[in-house]
This record gives structure tokens, sequence and C-alpha cells, in this order.
């Protein structure tokens, strides 16, 4: 069995989820079904041909795994990850500055199609609920979102929401990298107006959507245990 890493008494955090929060693929409990085609998806990467959907759609209820999924096989890929919460910045130019950020991790001879065949390491490039990207999918000006990356102040001159699944749509179509989401709740990344179907299909035809179930009884009653057992706490049947 995989043992935990333990940090120094003053480092280690109260709170048993953070505490134990997987940090490896084996270490996560229900969905393996769902895992194993993650898992495979991020592989794809690996060969010279990129997949034909280079973004990946994680969606289900809130604490089922899925932002801990995507930092658990990127670290065993030795992948670099980096992250935008869209619940915190969500317009145009945060999304096309964090996918800009991305690349800079990334080695220049991996842009260059003579070595691309030679380079296996990626950047995943993760968006954190992507449901909290409001407003409509209709396109900002590229005026407008150069400006706003040229400013000094943070967010610029886009405020709100403004343009970002747009801009989400943007960064499926041109990426090199593979590119995670996660999402709560479809029906508000798709929309509630009468387009929503379009919507719906426009993502879709750019990424493969997972939808992940809670842990089963049975799964949660394995974590319990190990905790239990690392905290040296019994508990009755």
């Amino acid at each position: 069995p995989k043992k935990f890493n333990f940090m120094p008494r003053d480092h280690i955090p109260l709170d048993w989820t953070e505490r134990y929060r997987p940090k490896s693929v084996s270490d996560l409990q229900g969905n393996e079904g769902r895992i194993s085609r993650v898992k495979s998806w991020l592989e794809s990467w690996s060969s010279i041909d990129r997949p034909k959907k280079r973004g990946l759609l994680l969606s289900g209820p809130p604490g089922v795994g899925k932002t801990t999924l995507a930092y658990a096989i990127a670290e065993e890929m030795g992948w670099t990850i980096v992250e935008l919460n869209a619940s915190e910045q969500r317009n145009a130019a945060a999304i096309r500055r964090s996918a800009t950020r991305g690349s800079q991790h990334i080695s220049l001879d991996q842009f260059s199609k003579d070595n691309e065949s030679q380079s296996t390491s990626r950047t995943v490039i993760l968006l954190d609920e992507v449901d909290h990207l409001s407003g409509g999918f209709s396109k900002v000006s590229e005026d407008r979102i150069e400006r706003t990356l040229g400013s000094s102040e943070e967010g610029g001159s886009l405020k709100g929401d403004s343009g970002g699944k747009a801009e989400l749509l943007n960064l499926l179509k041109n990426t090199r990298q593979p590119v995670i989401m996660t999402c709560n709740d479809l029906m508000r990344l798709w929309g509630s107006g009468r387009s929503w179907r379009a919507n719906r299909d426009r993502v879709l035809r750019m990424s493969e959507n997972i939808i992940f179930d809670r842990a089963s009884n049975l799964d949660l009653r394995r974590v319990a245990h190990k905790i239990l057992d690392s905290e040296e706490i019994g508990i009755d049947p």
C-alpha cells in the first residue's frame, strides 16, 4: 500500500480533507472507469499525433475528485500543471493571460514542428469550475483583449465575464497542450437560453466530457479506515 507523505507537525494541516488529499491515482477511490479514460486521454498526448479533441471536460458534483485527479495524473506523468480558477478570473483576457503564462513553462523546442516528435513532456492547462464562466459565448474584439493584456491594472478594460466562454473555445481550438476543465453544473456552462444545445455542441466538438459520480459507501468506508488507521483512532464497525 502507498504510504502518506508526512510533514513536520507544525506544518501538518488540521483538516483531514487536506492532510489526506490523494497525491496519486492509486489513492483515489471510486470512478475507476472514468479515471482510466482520463489517463488514456492524457497518455495519447505523448504520441506524435495529438488527440482530435484537445480538451477534457470533467463534470460532476463538487467533492468527487475532479481537480485532485487532474493534479495526481499530471504528477505521475511528470508534467507541469498550470491552473486558472474560473470562479475568480472569468473574462477573455484572464483566460488568454493564463494560457500564455502556461506556455512559458514549456521549452521552446516543443513549439517547433521539427522537434515536436522528440518531446513527450507537456504542460496541462487546468481551468477549474468553468461553469462559473457566466454570460454568453459572444466573442470580444481582439483590440479589447490586447488592450487589457497590455494594461498595468489587473482586469484592465475587460470587466466581469466578458468573452470568457468564447475565449475558452478559442483556447480549445488553438492549444498545443492538453486542456482539462472541471465543471460542477453542465447546464450552467451551456446557458439557460434557447441556444444552450448549440453551445453544448460547440464545446463538445473540441472536448471530451467525462461525468463523475459520488463515491459509493464502500469507497467512503475504505477512505475512512485508511485515515483512521493513520491517525491511530479506532472505529466501531
